[in-house]
C-alpha cells in the first residue's frame, strides 16, 4: 500500500508540475531570443491553464511590440539615409576642387534643405516616442477647439490658395481641455493632407461644433481619395499611399501617426471615411471641457 501511494502520488505530482515545467521551459527559449514560441494549451479550467492563456497573450503583445520597434527603427534609419547622403555628396563635391561662390552656395542651401528635413524627422520621433511612453510635455488647459481650428485656417490659407484650393472654416465654439498647441498641430496636419491631396479647384471645409460630451473637428475635401487597401494603414508610421509622390513632396509619413497619437493622447478618436475621385473625411471627436 505504501508503494502504491508513493507511486500515484509521484504520477499526480508529475502530472501536476508539467505544464509549470512547459511554462519554464517556453519562458527560457524566448528570453534567449526566439519569440515566437507559445505554452501548449493545457486544461483551460485549471489555474495553470488559464495562467497560459495569460503568459501566451503576454507573449504575443511582446512579440508584436518587438516588432513593430524593429519596423520603426528600419523605417527611421532609411528615412534617415536620404538628407545624410545629399549633405555628404553636396560637402565631397565643394571640397573636391576650387568652385565659384555661387556654386558653394547652391552647395550650402542643398545642406539647409537636408538638414532642416533631418530636423523635421528628429523632432517628429521625438514627439512620438513622448506620446509611447505617456510623458506629455505640456499641462492640460481648457481651449476652444473652434478658436485652434480657425488659427490653423488662417495659418494655411496662403498654403490653398496657391494650389487654387478653396479652404472654409464653419461652426460654432467647442470648448475641450488639453495642450492647444498639440491640439492645433493635429488640426494643421489634417488640413494641411486635404490641401495637398486636393484637386486644382478642389475645395476643404473645416467643421467644429459640439456632440453630447464631445467637442468635433471635422475636415472634409473633394481631392484624389484614399484607396480601400491603403485605408486601413494611413495611421501607421512612415506608411505612404503614394510612396514616389510624398517623398518628393517632402513628407515623411509620420503627420498621421502624430495626428492619431495626439488625439488618443487626449482621450479622444479619429475616424476617416473615403472615397476614390470623391474626397476624404477626417472626423476628430474630443471630451469637451470637464470631461474625461
Amino acid at each position: 500500500m505504501l508503494g502504491l501511494g508513493l507511486a500515484g502520488g509521484w504520477w499526480v505530482a508529475a502530472r501536476a508540475l508539467q505544464p509549470s515545467s512547459e511554462i519554464s521551459a517556453t519562458a527560457k527559449k524566448i528570453s534567449s531570443g526566439d519569440l515566437g514560441q507559445r505554452i501548449r494549451p493545457t486544461d483551460s479550467e485549471s489555474e495553470l491553464g488559464r495562467l497560459s492563456a495569460d503568459l501566451n497573450y503576454t507573449f504575443a503583445r511582446l512579440q508584436a511590440a518587438f516588432e513593430r520597434q524593429a519596423q520603426f527603427t528600419a523605417d527611421a534609419s532609411h528615412e534617415l539615409r536620404t538628407p545624410v547622403a545629399v549633405i555628404l555628396t553636396q560637402t565631397q563635391s565643394a571640397l573636391a576642387r576650387e568652385r565659384p561662390a555661387s556654386e558653394y552656395r547652391e552647395s550650402l542651401a542643398a545642406c539647409q534643405r537636408a538638414a532642416q528635413r533631418m530636423r523635421g524627422l528628429i523632432e517628429s520621433l521625438l514627439l512620438l516616442a513622448r506620446f509611447d511612453s505617456n510623458d506629455p510635455t505640456e499641462l492640460p488647459e481648457d481651449c476652444d477647439l473652434y478658436r485652434i481650428a480657425a488659427e490653423s485656417v488662417a495659418l494655411l490659407k496662403p498654403l490653398a490658395d496657391e494650389k487654387n484650393v478653396a479652404l472654409a472654416l464653419e461652426g460654432t465654439s467647442a470648448p475641450c481641455r488639453g495642450s492647444a498647441a498639440q491640439l492645433a498641430q493635429a488640426g494643421g496636419n489634417l488640413i494641411g493632407n486635404a490641401i495637398h491631396y486636393n484637386l486644382p479647384g478642389g475645395s476643404v471645409c473645416v467643421t467644429v461644433h459640439r456632440e453630447a460630451d464631445r467637442a468635433v473637428l471635422t475636415v472634409a475635401d473633394t481631392g484624389e481619395g484614399i484607396a480601400p487597401g491603403d485605408l486601413p494603414h494611413i495611421f501607421e508610421r512612415f506608411y505612404r499611399a503614394e510612396k514616389s509622390r510624398s517623398e518628393g513632396q517632402g513628407h515623411s509619413g509620420l503627420g498621421l501617426a502624430i495626428t492619431k497619437a495626439i488625439v488618443e493622447g487626449h482621450g479622444g478618436s479619429i475616424t476617416v471615411a473615403s472615397e476614390p475621385g470623391v474626397g476624404t473625411t477626417v472626423r476628430v471627436r474630443l471630451p469637451s471641457a470637464g470631461r474625461t
